[in-house]
Order: structure tokens, then C-alpha cells, then sequence
């Protein structure tokens, strides 16, 4: 089967962040996306990822996940349709000949929706994976349930599925860096009669009960979750400011002042996570939830 990977989600050095995309999606693959590594190589390893996997990675962003997997043999789709750069991106990393692992199984990359992604002779997926973490934008759960479950039909009976969240606040130093950042009054801790924060865009605090709650509304049957730690850690406060506001937690709070003035929050915010040597030091803690498809 020939893999394919799936649209998702999902600054130049200085005070001021970059604003064109391309150079954005840039900052993210060089500088932010690793910091995830400790979490796909942790999913990859107990879900035992190898030549016999048949992997939809959807909101595969640029592409580092799938390269991990495939260097064990795995067959992928890849999609990404929120960042058409981050796409370019992954191309580059897994369809050119200059790849950053030996990537033995077969990989294909698409911005199209997961239902697009099969063949007629293809078979089945047996895995899926979601890694882009939700639990800071309002309506994020909802969003991924929807796409988990345009994806159900595309896998094997009882697959595993991973979806990931952030960890409690007090646990992920970001989370009181977005906060001194956007400010209280942008981080949704109420909405409607559920206790659910509303309203598009805004922000929220990562809730216990978030991977579970996206599972049951794309059918799918909790089996096992996991914790791990993946501290942010940069070279210098530039580029901390750049892999920070390449992941779009930030861009609500440009919106609402202007780059310069969230730039130098952003500086600020990260004082207490400075190192003696310079570098900036941020630990957190993701949680992922291992469903099954029926």
C-alpha cells in the first residue's frame, strides 16, 4: 500500500515574529517539532511500529512523526491540510532523496481529506495517529472527533487510534507562558451549560476528560493512555521566540495588539525558564489515549 499523509491543523530570529507562512512552517520543522520526539518514539514503540503497519497519520504537519515511522518499516499516508508549507516540508523530508532517516516503507503525502486518502485495491489502515495535541483552542476536541471519525472507515476492525492533549496546567510550563501572554480574560475556563469554554479562536485550559470525550464522540473505545514528559528546550531566547509562535497558540494575541508588543511579552514571559548559559528550559507533560475503531 502506498502511503499518505493528511492535512491538519494544527519568526525570524529577533523580537519580531515572522509573518510570512513559508518561513513560519520553516521554524516549526527546524526548531518546534522536535520537541515532540519523545512522545511519537513512546506511541511508536508500544504500538510497536514495523514493517507490518499500515499507518494514516492525519495533521501530519511537516512530517517528523512519519519519518520515525518510517525508518521502522511502516507504510504511511500522511495528511496535512491546514499548512500546505508544512506539507512542502514533509515532501521534502520523505519523498526526496535527501531524507533525514533510512525510510524503508512506502509514504505518500496528501492535503486531502482522510476519506480521499483510500484506494480501491488499498488496504486497510491499522494504525492511526493524531499528534497534534489539543487542550488550548475552544472547540478543538469537537474538531478532532470530527476527523477521527471521517478516518474510522478507512481501518482495520479494533485498530488502534492515538489522539493526544496537553497535560494538566500545572504540569506544562507553556501553558503559564500562553496565559501571561494572551492574558486571563483570552483563556476560556467556562462557556455553556457543559462547563465547555465557546467562542472560535479563543483559549482554554486542557481538561482531564478531553482524549476520552473526542474518542466516544468518533465511536471509538478507550484502550490504555500514557504520560510523557517533552520539555521545550532552546538554544537562546530567539529561538524560543521563533518555534513558539510558529505553533499558532500566539496568533490571536498578535491579532489583538500587534507582533512587536506579543514579541516582547513573549521575551518576558519566558524570564523564569532561562538558563545561566542562556538556553530556555520549559518542562511539559503530554498525555495520549490509545482508542479502538469498532
Amino acid at each position: 500500500m502506498t502511503p499518505v499523509l493528511v492535512r491538519q491543523h494544527l519568526p525570524h530570529a529577533g523580537p519580531v515574529p515572522r509573518t510570512d507562512p513559508g518561513a513560519r512552517a520553516r521554524d516549526w520543522s527546524e526548531i518546534q517539532e522536535r520537541m515532540l520526539v519523545p512522545l511519537y518514539e513512546a506511541v511508536h514503540e508500544r504500538l510497536e511500529v514495523g514493517p507490518r503497519t499500515r499507518l494514516l497519520g492525519l495533521g501530519c504537519g511537516s512530517g517528523l512523526a512519519l519519518v520515525l515511522a518510517a525508518s521502522r518499516g511502516a507504510a504511511l499516508t500522511g495528511v496535512e491540510s491546514a499548512s500546505p508549507q508544512r506539507l512542502a516540508l514533509a515532501r521534502e523530508r520523505l519523498e526526496s532523496g535527501e531524507r533525514e532517516a533510512r525510510v524503508r516503507g512506502d509514504v505518500r503525502l496528501t492535503d486531502a481529506v482522510p476519506g480521499d486518502t483510500a484506494g480501491v485495491t488499498a488496504p486497510a489502515y491499522n494504525l492511526v495517529t493524531a499528534f497534534e495535541p489539543i487542550g488550548f483552542r475552544a472547540g478543538d476536541a469537537e474538531a478532532l472527533a470530527d476527523l477521527l471519525t471521517s478516518a474510522v472507515p478507512l481501518t482495520e476492525r479494533g485498530a488502534p487510534v492515538v489522539l493526544v492533549g496537553w497535560g494538566p496546567p500545572e504540569r506544562c510550563a507553556t501553558s503559564a507562558v500562553v496565559r501571561a501572554v494572551a492574558g486571563p480574560e483570552a483563556v476560556a475556563r467556562t462557556g455553556g451549560a457543559d462547563g465547555r469554554p465557546r467562542g472560535a479562536g479563543r483559549l482554554r485550559h486542557a481538561l482531564r476528560d478531553d482524549l476520552e470525550e473526542a474518542a466516544q464522540r468518533a465511536g471509538l473505545r478507550p484502550d490504555g493512555s500514557g504520560r510523557v514528559a517533552c520539555p521545550f528546550g532552546y538554544a537562546g531566547v530567539d529561538s524560543a521566540l521563533k518555534g513558539l509562535l510558529s505553533t499558532g497558540l500566539f496568533d490571536a494575541a498578535v491579532a489583538a495588539t500587534d507582533q512587536e508588543q506579543v514579541a516582547k511579552e513573549l521575551a518576558e514571559a519566558l524570564h523564569p525558564y532561562r538558563r545561566r548559559d542562556g538556553t530556555v528550559w520549559m518542562p511539559n507533560v503530554f498525555r495520549y489515549l490509545i482508542a479502538r475503531t469498532p
